[in-house]
């Protein structure tokens, strides 16, 4: 129970159900690196089917010390292959060298953090398949003109194909959460670098969103200033604009700003 206890601080639910886990441990495709970093394993569940995979080769980041002890004494195949540590402090290009695949059945309290950590490491990363609460999921994986449509929506399918591969349901987990989960599939796609200012396309959709429901000229303001947007896009709100409509306003904005009209 102390276990159990301490996890659920961390907001984590164990996964109970195995083909479950298999379905998440068989939802990379071929082209992922065989190197597979697992976050968070708990009581190694998805880990055990990670490990069967073919030329497999799973590491794990665990941060809470009870459970790394779990997996050292059930799991000697681990043995060096432990990270006791917080992923988002992790070094990955100094620890792999290499690209890796991330898995894991995400805490639900840091998961858009974990996704932006892995958006800052696309070129190490280029394969993740993890289970997050089903509004996040749906999030990451919808397109423009829905509701949930959002930052991490624009960031991510900027650089990776996403796909929601399926719902889990609450009594799959031990302490069973509030909410359904989702899984979900990131694929680098052949984006190495938008055709705009990339650090002024982040500001730009991450100060749209934040006023989700005026139209671009307004929630726009603090970097527009008062400059004239007469430019049928400003009349839109920001979830009416795909990833490249996205790129297009940055440029717009951008050569706004570089002839301060």
């Amino acid at each position: 129970m102390q276990k159990v206890r301490a996890k659920k601080n961390l907001g984590q639910h164990f996964l109970t159900n195995q083909n479950i886990a298999a379905r998440i441990a068989n939802g990379f495709t071929e082209s992922a690196p065989n190197v597979i970093l697992e976050i968070g394993p708990g009581m190694g569940i998805l880990t055990r089917h990670l490990i069967r995979r073919p030329n497999a080769d799973v590491r794990v980041v665990e941060i809470d010390h009870e459970s790394v002890c779990y997996l050292m004494a059930e799991m000697p195949e681990l043995n060096g292959r432990i990270i006791e540590g917080d992923f988002l402090k992790l070094d990955l290009p100094a620890l792999f060298g290499k690209p890796i695949s991330v898995a894991g059945n995400f805490p639900y309290n840091i998961s858009s953090q974990i996704l932006f950590k892995i958006l800052e490491n696309r070129q190490m990363v280029p394969q993740m398949v993890g289970m997050f609460q089903k509004e996040v999921a749906e999030r990451v994986a919808s397109k423009p003109g829905s509701k949930v449509y959002g930052i991490l929506s624009v960031l991510l399918q900027a650089y990776y194909n996403i796909d929601y591969l399926f719902t889990v349901n609450e009594c799959e987990f031990d302490p069973p959460p509030k909410v359904k989960s989702g899984v979900i599939r990131l694929t680098r796609n052949k984006v190495e670098h938008l055709p705009c200012d990339e650090q002024l396309f982040v500001k730009i959709v991450k100060t749209s969103f934040n006023q989700r429901r005026k139209t671009l000229s307004n929630s726009l303001k603090p970097i527009l200033q008062d400059r004239r947007c007469d430019l049928p896009v400003f009349r839109q709100r920001p979830e009416q604009l795909s990833v490249d409509e996205f790129v297009e306003l940055t440029n717009i904005i951008s050569e706004m700003l570089n002839r301060n009209i």
